[in-house]
């Protein structure tokens, strides 16, 4: 089988495959050269960057449903950050019920506002997640709070099962329910139809404002999840702790194969870009790149996938 004759929504999960695995050789070599070790063949520290990446994972999970959709999630920052605070500021077994709780304040608000208002998402989450930073700012007066996460917060986020983290199995367990809602629900297949054309999927009787709704809160509570675990593996919360992961979140969806514009995409090649960015900024942390680096790293995987994306919308195979 030739690769033109591969399906086009399994390419790109084979593209990143590879990607990983050339990253994983020319690190590994690199490592060789320089320090004579080969961390990057160590299962435990395969593990350890799996397990810091499972945040990464739970996030970009929610920002496809959305990306599915042609829209974008820029809210999702201060959602995890305000999770995380309210969650250590509950305490006790209603923490992580509150903390996730917040989803219902950011996907429920922006789902609505999108899909009723029709206001464009980009400028509408920027708001909301300034409006979030705000608040939490206010709650703490500008200083690092200073709640501890709980026992259970830690357990899920930094504990192993098996000498497995505990965090992998969390982020496995998000990543085969939206891998079912999209492949085998009749909502997954409600998302691909509005992504494709929003005004053909209503016109086929869909209840594109749900599906919309949808989406945005699935994204909310994804990345409320991700950071009650991230304050859990932090131990705290503190101001800041989410921005690195907007970007990095993108990237992996748009990598994985997921069309910009919607309606095209596998949660197969979001998971392998997951791995692929957290396996990247391994090699990058080792060769001591700067975090300026890093982000002109991200921001060129993004701008060449959408290059790539363009022009197959404009000449399909």
């Amino acid at each position: 089988m030739t690769f033109s004759q591969i399906p086009p929504e399994t390419r790109p999960v084979l593209i990143v495959s590879g990607f990983v695995l050339a990253i994983l050789v020319l690190g590994t070599a690199y490592t060789l050269a320089t320090a004579g070790t080969a961390p990057l063949l160590m299962p435990g520290y395969l593990l350890q960057q799996l397990q810091t990446g499972a945040f990464l994972g739970i996030v970009a999970a929610g920002m496809m449903m959305v990306i599915l959709l042609g829209h974008i999630d820029l809210s999702v920052p201060w959602t995890m950050t305000a999770a995380a605070m309210v969650a250590t500021a509950v305490g006790g077994p209603w923490a992580i019920p509150a903390g996730v709780a917040v989803w219902l304040a950011a996907g429920l608000f922006n789902g609505l506002s999108v899909a009723v208002l029709r206001i464009p998402p980009m400028i509408f989450t920027l708001g909301v997640d300034s409006v979030l930073r705000g608040l939490m700012v206010t709650q703490t007066g500008g200083f690092a709070p200073q709640d501890r996460a709980t026992g259970t917060m830690r357990l899920l986020a930094a504990g192993k099962v098996a000498d497995v983290p505990a965090a992998i199995f969390v982020w496995l367990a998000v990543s085969v329910a939206i891998a079912v809602l999209l492949r085998r629900t009749a909502f997954g297949r409600e998302i691909y139809a509005t992504g494709t054309s929003e005004a053909a999927a209503y016109l086929a009787g869909i209840r594109t404002r749900r599906v919309i709704v949808g989406a945005f809160a699935a994204s909310g509570l994804c990345a409320a999840l991700a950071g009650v675990l991230l304050a859990g593996y932090s131990a705290r919360a503190y101001q800041g702790m989410a921005t690195p992961f907007l970007l990095p979140a993108i990237a992996a969806v748009v990598i994985g194969g997921t069309r910009i514009l919607g309606g095209q995409g596998r949660y197969a090649g979001t998971f392998a870009g997951v791995v692929l960015i957290v396996l990247l900024n391994s090699v990058l942390s080792i060769m001591q790149m700067p975090e300026p680096g890093r982000q002109v790293i991200y921001g060129s995987f993004i701008l060449c996938m959408l290059l790539v994306h363009g022009r197959s919308a404009r000449f399909p195979s």
